[in-house]
């Protein structure tokens, strides 16, 4: 039996005697009705999207087995696929995989060797070394794929091609930035503000969370890009903040002012919306909404909370945490050494000698 797909537009599928069949036609059941043009029976391949594309007349005639075709043919196999993926990873690998589409889309991918591969991520890479590894980690998932049991592809593209080092990630705000939000944020933006900051949520979560989340004294919410699951404690400091709120429905979150009062905030929207309150400060210059991750990890932390245990309160990896904390454990370190140190040498009395100097 074959795996159930999501079908494009137009596409229907009919089935006889046990077997499936598709077909491609616009206006079905309406007065409108245009040609039906039959496809193959196979939509996991790329030659059923390559006959999509030629029916919808968007693209001419396009050769099978192109690159194109077999992106098409990887996104419409993610519902059969033993590891599934999340809603909030197919949307990256749908956006990461559009520079490949651009580049080479009508080109045969048996022909995609890792010397263009690696001329593509390196030209990415030169503005955005995030974005390039995030296209080249599309592409492998792709690759790995395709040579798998479907066998669409018999080599490997990517191979040899190398990432771009991982940047230092996003500050942490300092002492300073924490303290002039709390003093000058007002409405959603002090609320996104307490909502970030205590639980370590990105921004695509925090503007969705809603008093249906909270779960026995803390946010139980799938998070969108991971589908991870994390319970997030509402510490003392947010749940004073939250008892100034006052009950409604829908998200904490929602749009105070403009055309779309009363409405919630896509994360760009929330994003707009800091951005305007930031560039009226200049100390608040280089401030990000996800540095307030960073500091809900280093708070943690600095609380005695170890990696795995933040990892799950936050639905951050054990590396990630790692990584924010690296710096807030080498200064913790350094002051116990200081204050050891200090302890050890209370106890020496340093004599004087007449003419001032030590002895």
């Amino acid at each position: 039996i074959m795996s159930k797909v999501s079908l494009p537009r137009h596409v229907h599928k009919i089935t006889s005697r046990g077997r499936e069949y598709f077909y491609y036609q616009e206006g079905r059941g309406t007065p409108q009705v245009g040609p039906r043009i039959k496809l193959p029976n196979d939509p996991q391949t790329p030659e059923f999207w390559n006959a999509v594309r030629q029916a919808q007349g968007d693209f001419g005639p396009t050769p099978t087995g192109t690159i194109g075709a077999l992106i098409d043919a990887y996104e419409c196999a993610w519902p059969s696929l033993q590891r599934k993926l999340t809603e909030g990873t197919k949307e990256q690998y749908r956006r990461n995989l559009k520079p490949i589409r651009k580049a080479w889309g009508d080109l045969p991918a048996q022909e995609l060797r890792p010397k263009h591969v690696d001329v593509l991520i390196r030209k990415i890479g030169l503005k955005t070394p995030g974005a390039a590894n995030n296209v080249l980690d599309a592409l492998r998932a792709m690759v790995s794929w395709a040579n798998g049991p479907v066998d669409l592809l018999s080599h490997d593209p990517t191979h040899g091609v190398k990432r771009f080092a991982k940047g230092k990630g996003h500050e942490p705000w300092t002492d300073e930035q924490l303290e002039l939000g709390e003093q000058i944020f007002t409405g959603a933006l002090r609320r996104f503000f307490y909502l970030s900051r205590y639980t370590g949520q990105r921004i695509s979560d925090t503007v969705r969370l809603n008093p249906n989340d909270v779960d026995d004294g803390g946010f139980s919410l799938p998070q969108k890009k991971t589908g991870v699951k994390p319970w997030c404690p509402i510490f003392p400091e947010l749940e004073r903040e939250m008892a100034t709120w006052g009950k409604r429905l829908g998200p904490f979150l929602l749009q105070d002012s403009g055309k779309n009062i009363g409405k919630p905030f896509s994360p760009n929207q929330m994003w707009k919306e800091f951005n305007r309150e930031r560039s009226k400060h200049p100390i608040l210059k280089g401030a990000v909404p996800h540095g307030l991750r960073a500091n809900a990890v280093i708070r943690l932390r600095g609380a005695g909370y170890n990696a795995l245990q933040i990892s799950d309160m936050v639905g951050m990896s054990v590396e990630m945490v790692e990584h924010y904390c690296r710096y807030a454990d080498r200064k913790a370190s350094g002051q116990a050494i200081l204050r050891d140190y200090r302890e050890q040498n209370d106890d020496r009395i340093v004599k004087h000698l007449e003419n001032g100097k030590r002895k």
